[in-house]
């Protein structure tokens, strides 16, 4: 298991970050066969039957350590990928036209209560990600029986 380098306070986005990478390295090293979390689901307490199986949570869990431990895809590529997603056009177009919109009434917004929001949104996801990431360790250590 990867261990914590850095001593950050305990709230810190930093380390709330270098936490959710260990975890996902940690998940990468257990998970030796990722196709073993193919169609198997992780339903517990409060998740619905049609949450996404165990392998598309390994992916988008990897994926966005990449992000994580790198940064931010340049904007124009960001948006080429999303934009690669969509199969219709309309949706692209009025995506674009309410991000504008939200673009300017953002510039209208208190730039402290609009980085504190965002803040704490990533704060919390990251940590709910981390946990996912823990959840998906376990189940998998759970089927192939290997011991905790």
């Amino acid at each position: 298991m990867q261990v914590l380098n850095k001593r950050y306070p305990k709230n810190c986005l930093l380390t709330v970050m270098d936490r959710y990478s260990a975890v996902v390295h940690n998940m990468e090293q257990v998970v030796m066969i990722p196709s073993l979390l193919r169609d198997v689901q992780l339903i517990g307490p409060g998740e619905q039957a049609e949450a996404p199986d165990l392998y598309t949570y390994f992916t988008m869990l990897k994926a966005i350590r990449v992000e994580v431990d790198h940064g931010l895809l340049p904007r124009e590529e960001w948006q080429a990928k999303v934009a690669g997603r969509q199969a219709d056009k309309a949706e692209n177009e009025e995506a674009v036209a309410v991000e504008a919109e939200e673009e300017r009434s953002s510039r209208e917004v208190d730039l402290e209560a609009q980085f504190h929001l965002h803040f704490s949104s990533l704060h919390h996801i990251l940590t709910h990600l981390t946990l996912k990431a823990q959840e998906v360790t376990r189940k998998y250590q759970e089927m192939t029986g290997q011991v905790l």
